[in-house]
């Protein structure tokens, strides 16, 4: 009896070494992804007052959760029945990564710039709707970057058995998420730290000068962040396209840098999602006409 115990309590702890493995592997593999998902939601987390910053990142962490959940399940569902679904996945997620970060160079490059009147009353609307537009906003691209996670550590343990397949997605899902809006947090909350850096140095000494550099360095991480999260947007949504559609893999010549050909993949292919997304709009408002 004893003996039979102890024989579980090994098979467990073999268990657990294979899946540290697996998972260390798996997470090396989604380490370009996760920096490409904590530019994308550090910008999409910020632009809020500061008393609403932490429930609109716990919102849309909470989101992010269930994505997981909902994306783990199904991504070993389909590649044990249905692997071939995977790749459509993929290149439609793909698409509106690309619409995404093109949309955001199209708005900064076209987009009228409101006057001063404009804005007050933009501030005189309702601030809740706007919080929850833009949760939402994150957790759908949260939802689409996640799939990718889920994808590429599943596919970094394809040859395990099933259960280490399960606890190794599953825990590196988890971690993304942990990881990247526990830093998305710090990176947030950086002014407030320098404020109370402030209050505690008497405008004076190293104090006063950390949290003077930690407050004027926000406004500056967050635009850096709006920068790379577009870049990242395009560059994801273009590895994705042409890993996945041979095509477009074979349409670049092999003397040309991938991440260049990744670029230019995710650029026209958001070219043409934001081309076809405005006239679909235009046709629906003629409809509703």
């Amino acid at each position: 009896m004893a003996s039979g115990i102890f024989a579980i309590f090994d098979d467990i702890a073999a268990l657990m070494d294979d899946v540290a493995v697996t998972t260390k592997i798996a997470t090396r593999k989604t380490a370009g992804i996760l920096g490409d998902d904590l530019a994308v939601n550090a910008e999409k987390a910020t632009g809020f007052l500061s008393s609403r910053e932490l429930p609109v990142l716990w919102a849309i962490t909470k989101g992010s959760l269930l994505n997981k959940v909902i994306i783990v399940p199904i991504a070993l569902l389909l590649s044990m029945f249905l692997p071939a679904a995977i790749k459509y996945i993929l290149v439609l997620g793909g698409f509106y990564l690309a619409y995404e970060g093109v949309e955001k160079i199209v708005e900064y490059l076209f987009h009228r710039q409101k006057t001063g009147h404009e804005v007050i009353q933009e501030r005189k609307e309702d601030e809740s709707a706007a919080e929850k537009t833009k949760i939402r906003s994150a957790t759908t691209t949260d939802f689409i970057l996640s799939i990718e996670i889920v994808i590429i550590a599943l596919g970094a343990v394809a040859d395990q058995m099933l259960s280490i397949q399960i606890i190794t997605v599953s825990a590196v899902a988890f971690l993304a998420t942990v990881g990247v809006y526990g830093l998305v947090a710090l990176i947030v909350r950086t002014d407030d730290a320098g404020y109370r850096l402030i209050s505690h140095s008497n405008n004076k000494g190293p104090l006063f000068i950390l949290g003077s550099l930690l407050v004027k360095s926000l406004p500056v991480i967050i635009r850096i962040l709006a920068v790379v999260g577009t870049i990242a947007l395009i560059l994801v949504s273009g590895g994705i396209l042409v890993h996945n559609i041979e095509y477009v893999h074979h349409l670049f010549p092999s003397s040309l840098p991938p991440i260049v050909g990744e670029i230019i993949a995710g650029l026209v292919a958001g070219i043409l999602a934001v081309v076809l997304m405005t006239g679909a709009k235009k046709v629906l408002s003629l409809f509703k006409q």
